[in-house]
């Protein structure tokens, strides 16, 4: 009889907390700084998704809306001109925009800075089924994001490692990862620079890796955050908090005992990505040693490998040494003192 009187007790007592935690979540949510962030899309957006997935972002005060760019020209100009507010791209893609070699005009003088790391860039020469090596390139188009900017550089650096001169192929800007993924795939061009997972996809469908370019380069930084320096300082509390949330999400995905979660979530946020496809991803993109930075930390070494291939090729011509002069690491730093 104590049973059945205390039964409905506690039953209303369950229903009353999950209204007042539901209240909460709800009031932690509003009270968030919306802030907005242009991504190219794929894989590698995995830590934003299981950030806003586990309200990592609202625990520290903010709330991601997050929007795809088709190539680095429309998200960079729009960073720059204060359109959005971060920017995860390829810190070649700041330091261009900085030195005045930018592929587009902007309305403001840019002004932006890397305030956290990504990964190496997970970059992969990947080709038509036709093209096994380097010399079969010879007299095919081969395509970027811009020519100028990006890993425009760094496909150089590879061809001409492979054997190739500059004139021996012809590179073509086909936009961002996913438009030269799907070119590829339809035979436009004989080769392009593909963003792991995308790789993985296109090697089922009967296409080559001809190399990995870590493996050719060594360190390089790749994708980082970046942002405007007036909206970082001016927003302090807000940069501090996604940096936080972004590594509460890279501290989950790392997590082994999350990893069917996570093969979900992925598959979730990317249509029609097949489960095999996902654990393939995941092997690459959750590498301990080559997979995402570990605590979204940039490697100033890697940098220096993308300066010193922009003052190689980059128009005009410039000296870079200095990767200070593109990196701001405060917020960072205050993110990471718990």
């Amino acid at each position: 009889m104590l049973f059945r009187t205390a039964a409905p007790k506690l039953l209303l007592a369950a229903i009353c907390l999950s209204i007042a935690l539901s209240s909460a979540t709800q009031a932690i949510a509003q009270q968030a700084t919306p802030i907005s962030v242009i991504v190219f899309p794929g894989g590698f957006n995995w830590p934003i998704w299981v950030a806003q997935e586990k309200g990592y972002f609202e625990k520290n005060g903010v709330t991601v809306n997050m929007t795809p760019t088709p190539d680095s020209k429309f998200q960079l100009t729009g960073l720059i001109d204060g359109k959005f507010d971060i920017g995860i791209t390829a810190i070649d893609n700041v330091v261009a925009y900085m030195e005045g070699q930018g592929a587009a005009p902007t309305s403001r003088t840019p002004d932006i800075v890397a305030f956290m790391g990504g990964d190496n860039g997970f970059l992969r020469l990947v080709t038509v089924p036709e093209v096994k090596g380097y010399s079969d390139l010879k007299g095919k188009q081969v395509s970027v994001d811009a020519i100028t900017t990006g890993y425009a550089f760094v496909l150089r650096k590879l061809l001409e490692k492979g054997g190739l001169k500059s004139t021996d192929v012809e590179l073509v800007s086909a936009g961002g990862v996913m438009q030269r993924f799907g070119a590829l795939l339809e035979r436009k061009h004989a080769g392009t620079l593909l963003i792991s997972p995308f790789e993985v996809n296109a090697e089922a469908k009967g296409f080559n890796r001809l190399t990995d370019a870590d493996e050719a380069l060594g360190r390089y930084q790749g994708l980082v955050g970046a942002a405007r320096r007036a909206w970082a300082e001016e927003n302090r509390a807000s940069l501090v908090g996604y940096i936080r949330g972004y590594i509460a999400a890279l501290d989950w995905l790392y997590d082994s005992a999350n990893k069917a979660e996570a093969i979900a979530l992925l598959r979730k946020n990317v249509p029609n990505m097949p489960e095999e496809l996902a654990v393939k991803s995941y092997a690459i993109l959750l590498d301990p040693s080559k997979g995402f930075a570990r605590r979204a930390e940039l490697d100033v070494e890697g940098v220096k490998t993308v300066l010193a291939l922009r003052s190689e090729y980059g128009e005009p011509r410039k000296i870079l040494t200095d990767p200070t002069k593109y990196i701001d690491l405060q917020y960072y730093e205050n993110a990471r003192k718990q």
